[in-house]
């Protein structure tokens, strides 16, 4: 079965197509960086109304890509949470049309499962159990992956994610936008022990913050009187690369640490990054490095999958598709979406 997969689920338009053996034979993704640029962040409408833009255009791009028709096209999986509600809806109505139309099945993804089995898409054989940890602009999670399809969440953020944690320091900085990408690169530059950021302490079980280091660094910006950059082209000055280097470097220091923990309880076989952050290089290669110390199969993707994109999505959706699976009248969107199973999915919110 070929698999056409969609995603919307926030400032990414993307298509992939797998092919029978769920190989990718093509990767689709029409960022809105430059339009969302001018405001710092997302603005919701305008994504949404981008989408409707150019969603029929990147699958036309993904199926000649894939040197597939319509006509080869075996079955449809689409993102249909978590994420901005007006953009889910774009791609689930095209994704339930195109199906309605074709006479094809079509299955809702949750967006986390798509990142998760991401580690997947160049190892099909990596080992049961995983652990897996996702890191993004708007998640920040550890799963246990026991088998394909299940999911237990063992700790996710209590404010802010990762990625947000990161763009919005890069903001406070008046560094490039997203402030991500920025932060990895500069913090090569400078030195990751010049600035203190304490450890995380939390009481109730394991979790993630990162809302505190945040604030670390406005106050810190208060007290040295270091003023942010008027031109996110002009080269930062070395007290700032070192502020950068030890911020970014005190937010991959608690990711690992509570990766750490977890595979010390959990005992897995394979290791699995993924999520937009997972792009930063720093991150990678501790990651690789705890992989390596507890003698875990690590799965690191390709660049080009760790951020939003639909191979992720397509085979997520793969193994139901190939079960005979169809939502086609009941395939529904919520901007909050759990990942842990059919409990979790209907516990979620969620919206026709």
């Amino acid at each position: 079965m070929n698999i056409l997969g969609i995603e919307t689920s926030c400032d990414e338009t993307a298509a992939a197509v797998l092919d029978g053996e769920g190989r990718v034979c093509s990767s689709i993704v029409s960022s809105q960086i430059e339009l969302h640029a001018p405001y710092g962040g997302i603005v919701p409408e305008i994504a949404a109304r981008q989408h409707l833009e150019a969603i029929e255009p990147v699958i036309d791009r993904a199926l000649e890509r894939a040197g597939r028709r319509l006509s080869d096209i075996g079955g449809i999986a689409v993102t249909c949470g978590p994420g901005l509600i007006g953009c889910l809806l774009v791609g689930t109505a095209f994704a339930r049309s195109l199906a309605l139309a074709r006479r094809l099945p079509v299955v809702g993804v949750n967006h986390l499962e798509g990142h998760v089995v991401s580690g997947w898409i160049d190892r099909p054989k990596l080992a049961y159990p995983a652990l897996a940890l996702v890191v993004s602009g708007g998640h920040t999670g550890l799963w246990r992956v026991p088998e394909p399809g299940r999911y237990v969440l063992l700790a996710r953020t209590r404010d802010d994610a990762a990625g947000e944690a990161l763009d919005k320091v890069g903001k406070l900085l008046g560094l490039a936008y997203p402030g991500g990408p920025a932060i990895d690169r500069l913090g090569e530059r400078g030195d990751p022990q010049a600035v203190r950021f304490g450890e995380v302490r939390i009481k109730d079980g394991p979790a993630f913050s990162f809302s505190g280091y945040k604030t670390a660094v406005r106050v810190y910006l208060e007290k040295t009187g270091l003023a942010p950059l008027t031109d996110p082209e002009q080269d930062p000055p070395q007290q700032m690369l070192d502020l950068i280097a030890s911020f970014r470097c005190a937010v991959v220091r608690e990711l690992v640490r509570q990766t750490r923990r977890a595979i010390e309880e959990q005992r897995p076989a394979s290791l699995v990054l993924a999520g937009g952050v997972a792009a930063s290089q720093l991150l990678r290669r501790e990651i690789s490095t705890l992989s390596e110390d507890f003698a875990l199969a690590p799965s690191i993707p390709e660049l080009r999958y760790c951020g939003d994109n639909a191979a992720m999505i397509a085979l997520a959706g793969r193994r139901r598709l190939l079960a005979g699976d169809d939502e086609i009248d009941r395939l529904e969107t919520a901007a909050s979406l759990p990942l842990g199973g059919p409990e979790a999915r209907r516990r979620s919110k969620r919206h026709r």
